[in-house]
This record gives structure tokens, sequence and C-alpha cells, in this order.
């Protein structure tokens, strides 16, 4: 871990990291959400009866999106070239949808941020377009699982 937060000058102002001298590795993070929901919110999911439209498809292009435009919402964040972002959704149970993105690039610094951004913005999807059937939709926990490459090394949650 880092001795000292490396996003501040030398005035405490907030500063994007300069990472022009950091190596290029190869890079690769997966962020994890979830949303709870009614059984019944879940079965219409699953049946494809939701009226906006398959849900699953467009919380799927909505986190690549949110993936590739993380540094348009996350001020200190490089905007970076990925080369893959997968969004996959699994059904735990009849009322919770797993989310997991996997973000990977080759670069000077990683894709940790735009990983958790992916899952959230799959996540707020489902409950977007689930919203008028299912208020009470929680969403979350939404936390990194893991992250390879780098000078601070890999990550893995136990």
């Amino acid at each position: 871990m880092a001795d000292h937060l490396t996003h501040f000058n030398e005035q405490q102002r907030a500063k994007m990291v300069d990472i022009s001298n950091k190596q290029e590795t190869k890079r690769e993070a997966v962020a994890v959400s979830r949303v709870e929901m009614k059984a019944d919110t879940m079965k219409r999911i699953k049946e494809g009866k939701i009226g906006k439209g398959d849900v699953l498809a467009v919380a799927q292009v909505a986190g690549i999106m949110a993936a590739k435009k993380t540094a348009e919402w996350i001020p200190m964040c490089h905007p970076i070239p990925l080369t893959g972002v997968d969004i996959r959704f699994e059904f735990k149970s009849d009322t919770e949808l797993h989310i997991e993105a996997r973000v990977k690039t080759t670069g000077q610094t990683g894709v940790e941020m735009e990983a958790l951004t992916a899952a959230s913005a799959a996540a707020l999807t489902v409950y977007d377009m689930c919203k008028a059937m299912d208020k009470g939709m929680i969403i979350g926990p939404t936390y990194l699982q893991m992250k390879t490459g780098g000078k601070s090394g890999d990550f893995h949650r136990s």
C-alpha cells in the first residue's frame, strides 16, 4: 500500500497522477454488483416480459459504454484504451441478480475504476428498466473482486 496519497499536489490540491514514467503492462480488473428484487420482477426479466425490452441486453451494453466513459465520470481517472469489456449476469436466487464486469487493457494505469463503473451502470440500468414494477430494488454491494498488473501487484478478494 502506498505511504502517501498520490492524487494531491504540494499545495494539497487534487491532481491527476502523472503516469508518464510507468511501465505498460497487461492489466485486468473484475468488479461485481448485485440487484435484489421481488421474485416476480426476476421472473419477468427471465421471461423477457419487461415492457422496456430485454433488460440484460440493455444492461450489458450500458456497462460496456460506462467502462469506456469512466474518465468522463470520475474526475481523476485517465482516459485509457480498453482492450476488452465483458459483462456477465447470474441469477443467484429468485430475488438476486449477480453482475460481473471484467475489463482489460495494456497500459500504464489500471482498470479498477472502469470495472466498478461498468458493474454499477449495469445494475443501475436493471433498476431503471424495472422500477415501474419494483421501486424497492436494492443495488449492492458493489466492489472490486480482483485486479492484475501494475506496480502495486495483484489483488484477489478472498
